[in-house]
C-alpha cells in the first residue's frame, strides 16, 4: 500500500507539474492559463495538508527534495508490481516522473492509467496536458486530442477539456474552431475568468480573419426558471466538501448530452436560477430549438456532471417549450 509521505510527494510533484505545464503560456498575454496553474498550487497545497494532517509536514516534505521523490517512485513502482490493476497509481506515478523530468516515463504511465479508467475525465485531462509537455513543441497530439474530446464527450461541463482543446486547436491553425470552442465555454465561467477567455477568443478570431466578437448576448426569451431544494432528510445531512449541483436540461429519449446546464456549489441550495440558450454548452443544440425538454438537478461529490456511485438526483420533470412559471426540482 503506498504510504502517506509518498501520497504527499506525490501531490507536491502534481503543483509542480501543474506550474511546469502551463508557465510557458504566462507570456503574450495569456493570462488566464497561467491563473490557473497558481490555483493549482493552491488546490494541491491544500490536498497536500489534508494528507499529513499538519502545515509543517508540508514543509518537511518540501525539504526533502529529489531524493526522497526518487525513492517515493520507487516504492511506487514496487507496489504497482503487487497491484497492476491500480490506476489511481498508475496517474500518480506519471506525475511523480513528471516532476523528475522523465517524460516517456511519465507518458507510459498515464497512458496505463488511462487504458485501466478509460472514462475518468481528470485523468483524461491529465494525461493529455502531460503528453504536450513531453512533446518538443508542446504540442497536443492526435492521442491528446482524442483524450481531450473523450473528456469532454463524458463530462460536457468540464472547463478544462474545454479550455485545452481550444489551445491544441490553436495551435494546429484551426482558430475559427477554436473560438467556437471558447466561446461555448463562456456562460459557465466565472465572471473574471470569462473576460481573460475573451481576450483569448478575439486573438482567435482575429487569426481568422473573423469579425470580432458581439458583445454579450441578453438572456434568450425562450427559458426555464427553475427552483432546487434539498428535502428534509438530504438538508440534516452532512455534504462533502466540493459538492456540486448540476442542473440540467436534455432532450427527452434522445442523448445525455444537455442542451443547457449550470454548475452551483451546494452550499448555494436551495437555489433559484433561469436556463436558456445562454447555458447550452454545445453552440449547435440549443435549449430553444427544442419543442420539449426533461429538467432534472443532480447533486455531485465529484464535482463532475457525468453521473457517478452516491450522486443523488432530483425526479426529472418533462416540460413543453415555452414554459411559463417556475420548475420545483427536490434532490
Amino acid at each position: 500500500m503506498v504510504s502517506a509521505w509518498m501520497q504527499a510527494i506525490a501531490g507536491l510533484a502534481a503543483a509542480v507539474v501543474a506550474m511546469v505545464v502551463l508557465w510557458p503560456l504566462r507570456g503574450s498575454g495569456r493570462r488566464g492559463p497561467f491563473l490557473a496553474a497558481v490555483i493549482a498550487l493552491g488546490v494541491a497545497g491544500v490536498a497536500l495538508y489534508m494528507l499529513v494532517g499538519t502545515p509543517q509536514a508540508v514543509d518537511a516534505v518540501a525539504d526533502e527534495g529529489p531524493a526522497s521523490l526518487q525513492q517515493g517512485v520507487r516504492e511506487l513502482e514496487e507496489a504497482l508490481e503487487r497491484e497492476p490493476q491500480r490506476a489511481d497509481g498508475w496517474a500518480l506515478l506519471g506525475r511523480s516522473e513528471l516532476a523528475l523530468g522523465n517524460l516517456d516515463k511519465a507518458n507510459q504511465a498515464f497512458a496505463r492509467a488511462v487504458a485501466l479508467a478509460p472514462d475518468e475525465v481528470p485523468l483524461l485531462v491529465e494525461a493529455a496536458q502531460a503528453r504536450a509537455q513531453a512533446d518538443a513543441g508542446k504540442q497536443f497530439d492526435d492521442t491528446a486530442v482524442r483524450w481531450l474530446k473523450h473528456a469532454q464527450q463524458l463530462d460536457p461541463a468540464s472547463e478544462r477539456a474545454g479550455w485545452l482543446i481550444g489551445i491544441a486547436q490553436r495551435q494546429r491553425g484551426q482558430d475559427a474552431q477554436a473560438a467556437a470552442t471558447w466561446e461555448a465555454l463562456l456562460p459557465r465561467l466565472e465572471p473574471a475568468a470569462a473576460t481573460a477567455l475573451r481576450e483569448q477568443i478575439a486573438i482567435a478570431r482575429e487569426k481568422a480573419g473573423m469579425p470580432a466578437a458581439a458583445p454579450a448576448a441578453a438572456a434568450s426569451p425562450v427559458g426555464l426558471d427553475i427552483e432546487v431544494t434539498l428535502d428534509p432528510a438530504s438538508a440534516a445531512k452532512a455534504l462533502a466538501a466540493g459538492t456540486q449541483v448540476f442542473v440540467i436540461a436534455r432532450m427527452p429519449g434522445g442523448p445525455p448530452m444537455p442542451v443547457a446546464v449550470e454548475k452551483h456549489p451546494a452550499t448555494a441550495l436551495p437555489l433559484k436560477i433561469r436556463l436558456d440558450d445562454a447555458d447550452s454548452p454545445m453552440p449547435t443544440a440549443m435549449l430553444s430549438s427544442l419543442k420539449e425538454v426533461e429538467v432534472f438537478a443532480r447533486l455531485s461529490a465529484s464535482g463532475t456532471a457525468t453521473r457517478q456511485e452516491g450522486d443523488v438526483d432530483s425526479k426529472p420533470v418533462r416540460v413543453a417549450l415555452p414554459h411559463g412559471g417556475t420548475i420545483k426540482l427536490m434532490l
